[in-house]
Formats: structure tokens, sequence, C-alpha cells
């Protein structure tokens, strides 16, 4: 016989974030988080469902933001849908960490000096006053560029 051949499977591939994830932990009242059962929710998980049941986003428009296929965010929001359930209806800790992502960053400009430069979007920084290259006020975000 022949050895059957072995593939490696696909890296995933990293979901883009609007906000800087912060781990969190939802439990039941009045049950010790050290007696329950967790479920982890991963930071990309929390997003679909934002997009999805917060915002109200079609799945193409979310997939889109996420910079997935329509049919991997129609994944990942299920799964995570699933999950809260879980939680919610058998009584355990939900655990949001974890995940393969990247912060989206929106690109910055100067017309003075040509210099370019990132801020993680959601970072609470705001838009900028200054290029931090050399001080000018001439400056715009990039666009045309794919997020």
């Amino acid at each position: 016989g022949r050895e059957p051949i072995k593939t490696m499977p696909r890296p995933r591939k990293h979901r883009q974030l609007w906000h800087e994830p912060q781990p969190a932990i939802f439990k039941p009242v009045g049950v010790q988080l050290e007696v329950l059962d967790r479920v982890t929710l991963l930071h990309e998980e929390l997003e679909a469902l934002r997009l999805a049941d917060l915002e109200g986003r079609r799945q193409v428009d979310a997939a889109g933001q996420m910079g997935i296929s329509r049919s991997t965010f129609q994944r990942v929001v299920t799964e995570a849908r699933r999950k809260v359930a879980q939680a919610l209806v058998n009584g355990l800790a939900l655990q949001v960490e974890g995940g393969t992502f990247r912060v989206a960053a929106v690109r910055w400009h100067c017309a003075d000096c040509g210099h370019d430069w990132n801020m993680v979007h959601g970072s609470g920084q705001g838009q900028p006053e200054l290029c931090p290259a050399c001080g000018s006020r001439s400056i715009r975000e990039r666009s045309g560029e794919k997020r």
C-alpha cells in the first residue's frame, strides 16, 4: 500500500477587528468563578456578534469589514451564538479571549513632508492634529487603500 499524502491545513486568515480587544469574563451571579466551567468566546466571534446582532449589518458587509468571506463570517457568527447560548442556558462562565485577528489601522499622510503613519482604529486617540514628523497641520487620512 501507498502512504496517504499528508497536507498541511491552510493557516487561519487574520480577522480584522475595529477595536482593541479587552479580555472579559461574564458569569452567573452568586457562583464563584473557580467552580464554574467556562466557554471561551474568541475576540473575532464577539466582533461578528457585534456587527450582526448589535449593529444589524448584512453578512456580506460584516464579512467585508472583518476581511473574511461571507461563508466564513456565517460560520464565525453561528459558533459565537452557540457559545453564548450554551453559557446562558447552562449557567457557565463566558470568557472572551484569544483568536486570530489584527486591529485595523487608520492610515494618515502629511501633504507637506510626505510622512505616512498609522493609528489603531478604536484606540481612543482620535484624529491627529499635527504630523508627528514635521508638525504640519496639512494632514489627511490616506484613501484608496485596502484597510
